[in-house]
Formats: C-alpha cells, sequence, structure tokens
C-alpha cells in the first residue's frame, strides 16, 4: 500500500497539537519550538503533495479509502483536485508565520497568569494551549480541503469551530481602548457569536447532509457525482433545491457572505492579529472552497437556480464591506470589512459560472490569503507597539519606522489589487468572468475596487505620514523575527502578481472539470462580421 500522503499532512499537525499541549508548562520557549517545527514539516509535506499532483492526470488525486462506518456509508476518502492542492498549501504555508507572527501573544505575563498564584500559574498553559489550538485548526483545515466523503468534511467542518472559539475567546487582542475587563467581555461576546453563527450553520448543513444520504445512499461524493452525470441518481426539483440551500447557508456562515458576515469584525477585532489571519486567511477558505467542490458538483441544477440571487448578495458584499471598511475608525476592523469585500469577489468568481470567473475565484481565495496576512501581521506589529488599534493615535510612522511602514504599504497595495502584486491577476480574471455573461454585475463589482483604493490609502495616509505624533516617536522598527515573518510575503505577492502561471496551470483544469459539473459553456464573444 503506498504511502497515505494527504492523511500524513493533516496527522502531523494533530499529533503536533498533542504533543506541544503536553510541554510542561516551565518550558514555554520549547512548546514554541515545538510547533515551529511541526509546521514547517508539514509545510514539507504540503509541497510533496504539491509536487506530486499531476494537473492533467485524473480529477482527484493521491487518493485513499477506507471503511469507516459501513452501516451508514460512510468511508474515510480523501483526494485533492487542483483547486483543494491549492489551498492545502496554502494553509501549510501560512502556519509558520502565524505561529512566528504570534511568539510572544500568548506568554504568562500577557494573559495574567501571574495573578492565579504559584501553584495556579505553574500549571497554567496559556503558551502550550495557544500553539497547540493553531496546529489542531490546521489539521482540520487541510482534512476539510482533502476529503471526498460528505460525511467526514463535515465531521472536520464543524470541528474547527471548537479550537477557534478559544482562540478568539482565551487569546483576545490586548490593546483596547476600553481597559481589560471591557476587553475581556468583548472577546467573550466575539467569540459566543462567531461559535453560534457557525453552529447554526453547521446544523442546517446537518439537516442537508442526512437529506443527502437518504436520497443517495451514501456521502460519497465522486460516487454521487458519476451517479448524478450518468442519469442513474435523479433528484427532484425542490429536493435538489432544499439540499442546495442547506449546504449553501452554511458555506455562506463561513464565507461569510452577507447579510450572515457579522461575526467576522468582531471576531477579527478582538483576536490577535495572527489569530485574525487564521481565521480570514485559512478558515474562511474552506466555506468558498466548500461552494465549488459541493454546491456547484452534487446539485448544478439548484445552482444555476441559486445564482442571481447570489450574485445580489456578492455585490452587496463587495460595495457593503467596502464602504463599512472606509469609516473605520479600527485598523483591525478595518481589514475584517475589506475582507468581507474580498470575498464577495470570490463568491461572484464562483457563481458567474465561467471558467475565467472560477479560475479568479481559486487565485483570489489564495492570494487574498497572503495579502491578508501581510496586511494584518505588519498591523499586529505596529499596535503591540503602540498599544492602540485606533486609527488616529497613529501619524508619521515612516519617518521613525520606515520598513515598517513600507511593508504596511505593500500590503495595502495588494489589497487594493494594484497591478504587479498577486491580488490583481485573481481580481482582473474573476470581472473578466463575471463580465462575459452578466455586464451589469460587473459593471456595479467594478465600484468595488474603487472604494478599495480609497479605504487602503486613507489608512496608510493617516497612520504612516503627515506629522509624527509623541506616542509614535520612539517606535522600534521591525526586528529579525518580524522580517522574517513578512518578507517572504511580500515576495510572494511579487512572484504571483508578475508570474502566476505556476498557480493557474494547476487550477485551471479542475475549473474545467467544474464547469463540466454544471453544463455551462463561456459565452463566446459576439465579433461583428467583416465587410
Amino acid at each position: 500500500m503506498s504511502f497515505p500522503l494527504l492523511t500524513a499532512t493533516a496527522a502531523l499537525p494533530a499529533l503536533g497539537a498533542i504533543a506541544t499541549a503536553a510541554v510542561p508548562a516551565a518550558q514555554r520557549v520549547a512548546a514554541k519550538w515545538l510547533a515551529l517545527l511541526v509546521s514547517l514539516a508539514t509545510l514539507v509535506l504540503a509541497i510533496v503533495v504539491l509536487v506530486r499532483f499531476e494537473p492533467d492526470g485524473d480529477r482527484y488525486q493521491l487518493t485513499e479509502s477506507h471503511a469507516w462506518i459501513a452501516d451508514f456509508g460512510v468511508r474515510y476518502e480523501l483526494g485533492v483536485d487542483g483547486i483543494g492542492v491549492a489551498l492545502v498549501a496554502l494553509t501549510a504555508l501560512l502556519i509558520p508565520f502565524i505561529i512566528l507572527a504570534g511568539w510572544h501573544d500568548a506568554d504568562p505575563h500577557e494573559t495574567g497568569a501571574e495573578s492565579l498564584g504559584s501553584f495556579a500559574a505553574g500549571r497554567w498553559r496559556p503558551t502550550q494551549g495557544f500553539f497547540a489550538l493553531i496546529l489542531a485548526v490546521e489539521a482540520m483545515v487541510i482534512i476539510s480541503f482533502e476529503a471526498t466523503d460528505v460525511f467526514l468534511f463535515y465531521i472536520f467542518f464543524e470541528a474547527m469551530l471548537i479550537p477557534m472559539y478559544f482562540l478568539i475567546g482565551g487569546f483576545g487582542d490586548k490593546a483596547h481602548e476600553h481597559g481589560d475587563e471591557v476587553a475581556a467581555t468583548q472577546r467573550s461576546y466575539a467569540a459566543v457569536k462567531f461559535l453560534l453563527y457557525n453552529l447554526v450553520g453547521g446544523l442546517i448543513m446537518l439537516a442537508a447532509v442526512i437529506g443527502l444520504y437518504v436520497v443517495a445512499g451514501n456521502f460519497s461524493l465522486q460516487a454521487i457525482a458519476e451517479a448524478r452525470a450518468s442519469g442513474s441518481l435523479e433528484m427532484a426539483t425542490n429536493t435538489e433545491r432544499w439540499l442546495f440551500l442547506g449546504f449553501f447557508f452554511a458555506f455562506a456562515v463561513k464565507a461569510p457572505l452577507w447579510p450572515l458576515h457579522t461575526w467576522l469584525p468582531n471576531a477579527m477585532g478582538e483576536a490577535t492579529a495572527p489569530v485574525a489571519v487564521l481565521i480570514t486567511a485559512v478558515v474562511d477558505k474552506v466555506g468558498t472552497f466548500a461552494m465549488l467542490r459541493f454546491c456547484l458538483q452534487l446539485f448544478p441544477e439548484a445552482s444555476k437556480w441559486a445564482t442571481p440571487v447570489i450574485l445580489v448578495l456578492a455585490l452587496i458584499s463587495i460595495i457593503y464591506g467596502a464602504l463599512l471598511a472606509v469609516g473605520q475608525r479600527d485598523i483591525k476592523r478595518l481589514v475584517a470589512y475589506a475582507s468581507i469585500s474580498h470575498f464577495g469577489f470570490i463568491i461572484l468568481g464562483i457563481f458567474a459560472m465561467t471558467s475565467q470567473g472560477q479560475s479568479g475565484a481559486t487565485l483570489y481565495m489564495v492570494n487574498h490569503g497572503i495579502s491578508t496576512a501581510a496586511l494584518m501581521l505588519v498591523a499586529g506589529f505596529l499596535i503591540s507597539r503602540r498599544g492602540s488599534r485606533l486609527i488616529a493615535d497613529y501619524g508619521g510612522v515612516q519617518k521613525v519606522a520606515p520598513v515598517l511602514a513600507g511593508t504596511f504599504l505593500i500590503g495595502g497595495l495588494a489589497t487594493l489589487s494594484l497591478p504587479g502584486l498577486a491580488p490583481f491577476v485573481s481580481e482582473f480574471l474573476v470581472l473578466v468572468g463575471v463580465f462575459a455573461r452578466y455586464p451589469a454585475v460587473g459593471i456595479i463589482a467594478t465600484f468595488g475596487i474603487v472604494l478599495a483604493a480609497l479605504y487602503t490609502l486613507v489608512l496608510y495616509q493617516r497612520t504612516m505620514t503627515g506629522p509624527v505624533k509623541p506616542q509614535v516617536a520612539q517606535l522600534p522598527d521591525l526586528r529579525v523575527r518580524e522580517l522574517l515573518v513578512v518578507t517572504p510575503l511580500i515576495a510572494l505577492l511579487i512572484f504571483l502578481g508578475v508570474y502566476p502561471k505556476p498557480l493557474t496551470d494547476i487550477v485551471n483544469p479542475a475549473v474545467k472539470q467544474t464547469m463540466s459539473d454544471v453544463h455551462k459553456t463561456d459565452p463566446q464573444p459576439e465579433v461583428e462580421a467583416a465587410k
């Protein structure tokens, strides 16, 4: 039997989480290094998966299939297509940077462990818990991208909520304008809101998963899709639509799509910057990925039926998120609302039902993860120095910390999709795909680009330029550890902006197969006949 590479890629961070949590309380530095080494080893495995994946080969590769709960048709089935393998690589890439960026975020002096008394403080393991939870999330996200059994996917889709709940509520941002007591209350509120929203979505999806089993008799994505394509499995129109809505609702909450988005600004605002990156750059991608893998593949006719409404919701997300980002006073909430706008573009590309739109949406998932990580982590470094998230508390930072300001600018320019940086390619392809089928929708979506330029440049102008405020006059520039976090991300943004071909070569064959699932072809351009 061949080596179970996909299982190993998910199992390694899971085992690393257990090992990190078991490190003695006094060995905090050892716990950090263990978590970092496990994340780097996982990245190596993800690179092996990427290298072994053949874009022009079978749709699902490196597959594994074992009986699990035979009486209910549940199997342990894994496999990656071009979209899944790109997102596995993104997840494995970002986790080491998240761990490095949060190196001191859970040290005892930052969590109040000294006030617990000598016995309690000796047993309290905030550092070990923090990094173990990050690795646990990584394991669950990776197996979600790999699962080809619907029930297996559902289990980890829901299970990742638990470590995220503790990361938001237990290790929140300490830079709060209203003091520690109010900050703790708001962190708890944000964590509970995150959990409740996603649990409701998950429970509705569970009903749809059970309904799918009743109709299909098994949970295998490939078996159901093949049966549907061959005509041996037929669903009544209303049944397919209800099942689609059950799946889509859960994915729209996770994505997040307006009006199910309201948990995200609270969660990102109250979490530490690395955890905020984990939310929007890693966990939320499971929602948009699942729309491509499950909604379109299992329910093609219902997907086409729901497309007009979904396009409207995506447009609202784009414009609404961008407008609220313009008016934000809090740096982290600004990035959160910007992400809502960007997720609107991703969903718009998916449901444009064109190959350019879906390729752009997949690239957008990857490039948004990198650009948001770069911007949010640098913002986190800035906030940790000043102790405030408010934009008004900054000014003239580029004169005292030019490297920090420069990297912040590049992250911001990537967020507004400047040509030459990776997100531009994604946004361009999404808009091309949308214009090809829905030109009016494309015109409205373009206003989101204008608003992105406004909120990004205003943020930079208010924080980095102008007179140096006394409170920031002594801010240190980026340190070596922080440069190790930011520099590779900036380099990737530039490389994929100039040369996106390695990524498009992996993604495009999977997109063509998804287009085939929904029986859609790209609209032909109208060319006036030569006279």
